[in-house]
């Protein structure tokens, strides 16, 4: 089985020839989505299942080529059982209004920014006429607000920002026990991550981040090793955390949350043994035979850069949430590190207009080669860097300049006599 995979081979011809060649047929989605909209209570189930599925054939088709995109089965039922939520919760509205929420709420967080608009204009062509209003948290809205503001970033108010990154990781979550959150360096993954966990503590639901990286040891030490002459059992990190944070909750404690934090790449030498813990089976098989079941109280999440050495049957296992720096760009940086200059208002001030002066004309001269409007050949690289990597050395720069403690005064003037 799937011999392209990591660590796998192909097999050979004389092998091959004892095995009785079979033949696969792939599933009727429509039927299937007709059936499952039939059970979950929507009477145009065979009109609303027809636009689900051009809906998804279309984005294959027409939206970017991404590793963390999945448009199939297991997508489709997330998103009929997410439909059927919502149909229960508001039974009142109308069931095209409920399809076109769950496929707008369950698609839009792993969209990149390019694509985004383009899969709006697709549930537009479909759904003529119709407005949605997204499902508002005030309550987990203002906490999460407050949360960012106390730890002194900005909050901005656009409809991408990091606010509605935490939101759509919630409801992600309300699906799938096993989510992942991809994005390059500097998007606001561990920002994300950091502020559900305290949000949700805030709110009576306390919540432990358990982070592992996963590239940092061997797969035995990360499952645990049978020794096959001694039968000896040594644990490993993973299975250790893992049967601890999955053992029933003591009652005052019931509110409790523990999410496994996997922070690394994602690679089918090390991920595919736990595809039986991210399918609906929710079962960790350990090499010496010990079953661990995924309480509900624990979830999986990865923070990863991309997934382009992970199957597409780990793909299709999670849920997807995709954090793009172009999103927040490198303005809340500078506005950051502003704030934390103290009570210097007037440098703070100086330094805003400095950067907003400076920092966009440079930063358009490296990266894309542009002098004053004029396109020029951009500069060569030797390590590529983002706008935000630029913008945060400039700040380091400037910390250690502007900071007296750290600033060397009177240092000796030394010649060099050659």
């Amino acid at each position: 089985m799937n011999p392209g995979y990591a660590g796998r081979t192909e097999l050979p011809d004389n092998l091959k020839a004892l095995f009785r060649p079979v033949t696969m047929i792939v599933p009727d989605l429509q039927q299937i989505c007709e059936i499952m909209l039939f059970s979950e209570g929507f009477e145009t189930a065979k009109v609303l299942a027809k636009k689900m599925t051009v809906l998804y054939k279309l984005s294959r088709e027409q939206l970017s080529k991404q590793y963390h995109y999945d448009f199939g089965l297991r997508a489709l039922k997330s998103v009929l059982v997410m439909a059927g939520a919502f149909k229960r919760g508001d039974p009142d509205m109308s069931e095209q209004l409920v399809l076109m929420r769950a496929l707008r709420d369950m698609n839009l967080p792993k969209f990149t920014f390019e694509d985004v608009p383009l899969f709006l204009g697709l549930i537009s062509d479909l759904f003529p006429g119709m407005d949605c209003p997204r499902v508002r948290y005030p309550q987990f809205n203002d906490v999460v607000e407050t949360d960012l503001a106390e730890k002194g970033y900005l909050v901005m108010t656009n409809p991408t920002d990091q606010v509605d990154k935490v939101i759509q990781l919630y409801e992600t979550m309300l699906t799938r026990h096993t989510t992942m959150v991809v994005g390059p360096t500097g998007g606001g993954k561990t920002v994300i991550l950091e502020t559900l966990s305290r949000s949700q503590t805030k709110m009576g639901y306390p919540t432990t981040l358990f982070i592992i990286n996963s590239k940092a040891q061997p797969t035995h030490e990360l499952y645990g090793l049978m020794d096959p002459d001694t039968r000896d059992w040594t644990d490993g990190l993973l299975s250790s955390i893992f049967r601890e944070i999955n053992k029933p909750l003591r009652p005052d404690h019931e509110n409790d949350r523990y999410y496994l934090v996997f922070d690394g790449d994602v690679d089918a030498l090390w991920v595919e043994d736990m595809n039986s813990v991210m399918d609906d089976n929710k079962l960790l098989t350990l090499p010496n035979g010990e079953r661990i079941r995924v309480q509900n109280h624990c979830k999986l999440l990865f923070e990863v850069y991309d997934l382009q050495y992970a199957s597409p049957a780990t793909v299709s296992r999670c849920g997807m949430v995709f954090v793009d720096n172009k999103n927040l760009g490198y303005q809340p940086f500078i506005y950051t590190w502003c704030n934390t200059r103290g009570d210097r208002l007037e440098e703070q001030e100086q330094l805003r207009d400095h950067f907003q002066k400076y920092v966009p004309p440079c930063i358009d001269y490296v990266l894309e080669g542009l002098i004053m409007g004029e396109l020029t050949k951009p500069l060569l690289q030797t390590i590529p860097i983002t706008n935000l990597n630029m913008v945060r050395q400039l700040c380091t720069l400037l910390e250690v300049i502007l900071t007296p403690e750290l600033t060397i005064r009177q240092a000796p003037v030394r010649f060099l006599k050659l």
